[in-house]
C-alpha cells in the first residue's frame, strides 16, 4: 500500500543483530533496485523529523534486505521492531554502479559500508567476472558468510587486529590491474583509495546526509569535476575522477 507521500507500506520479514550495533531488515515486497541504489526508510510521523538513507543490500524473491548500522535515534528505533512490524520506505532512488561487462573486479569496503555489496557481487558472479573482495573493520567481521559464495578471494583486516591483518583496508589492497574497483565506507577511505588507484576505475559510493532523497532539498550537494551535484540524484556512486579530481578535494 502506498501512502500520500510515495512511501510504500512494507511488512518487516526479519530484523536481527548479526554483530554489535548491526542489524539485517528484510522486508516483504516486490522490490527491483540496482547494485548501489538506495531507499528512505522510517516508521514514525514526527520525531525524529527525518528518514533514513539505506543502500540495497540485496532482492530475495522480491522482498528486499538492509544491513544498517545503529548510530542514533532514528536507527535506534527501527532496530527493536518486531516481525509483523511495518516500515515505510522510498525506492529505487540515485545510480548504482556501472558493472556490466567487467571481467576483472576488486570490491573495497570499509565497515558498513559492506551493505551494498552482496548484491553487486551477485550480479558480477552472474555475469562472469572474477572478484577480489576486501573488507576492513574496527574489531569484528560481519556478513562475510554471505558473499563467500559470489567471489573468488576474501582479504580481511581490521583496526584491532583481532580478525585479519592489523590496520585499515587500504593495508591490504593490492591495485591488481583491475577492469574496475567498486567502493563503499567512510568518505575519507573512498578518498585515500582513489590516491593508489586509477581514478577512471574505481567507482565510489558517497556517504551523506539526507533530508528528502529525491534531490528537492539541495542538502547532499557536492562539487564535482562538472559542477555541483547532488549525491541522491547524480549519486551515491561517481567515478573516482568526478569528485576526487584535485589533491585538495
Amino acid at each position: 500500500m502506498e501512502n500520500k507521500k510515495g512511501y510504500i507500506h512494507s511488512e518487516i520479514l526479519r530484523n536481527e543483530k548479526i554483530s554489535e550495533n548491526v542489524y539485517l531488515m528484510e522486508l516483504k515486497g516486490d522490490f527491483i533496485a540496482e547494485p548501489g541504489q538506495f531507499f528512505m526508510v522510517r516508521t514514525w510521523d514526527i520525531d525524529p523529523i527525518l528518514s533514513r538513507p539505506f543502500s540495497v543490500c540485496d532482492i530475495r524473491d522480491g522482498n528486499i534486505v538492509f544491513l544498517y548500522l545503529v548510530v542514533g535515534k532514528g536507527t535506534n528505533i527501527l532496530k527493536n521492531l518486531k516481525i509483523g512490524s511495518f516500515v515505510d520506505v522510498l525506492g529505487p532512488l540515485g545510480y548504482g554502479f556501472r558493472y556490466k561487462n567487467i571481467k576483472k573486479t576488486a570490491i573495497v569496503s570499509g565497515g558498513i559500508g559492506i551493505a551494498p555489496m552482496l548484491l553487486l557481487a551477485k550480479k558480477l558472479k552472474e555475469q562472469g567476472s572474477s572478484i577480489d573482495f576486501y573488507a576492513g573493520f574496527r574489531e569484528e567481521d560481519y556478513f562475510l558468510e554471505y558473499l563467500r559464495q559470489y567471489v573468488d578471494n576474501i582479504y580481511i583486516s581490521s583496526d584491532s587486529g583481532k580478525v585479519g591483518i592489523k590496520g585499515n583496508v587500504l593495508t591490504i589492497f593490492n591495485d591488481n590491474s583491475y577492469d574496475a574497483v567498486f567502493s563503499c565506507g567512510p568518505n575519507i577511505m573512498l578518498k585515500n583509495l582513489a590516491e593508489i588507484t586509477d581514478k577512471s576505475k574505481l567507482q565510489v559510493s558517497l556517504e551523506s546526509n539526507m533530508a528528502c532523497g529525491i534531490g528537492a532539498c539541495l542538502g547532499c550537494n557536492i562539487n564535482t569535476i562538472s559542477g555541483g551535484k547532488r549525491i541522491c540524484v547524480e549519486g551515491p556512486v561517481f567515478y573516482a575522477k568526478e569528485v576526487y579530481y584535485e589533491s585538495k578535494c
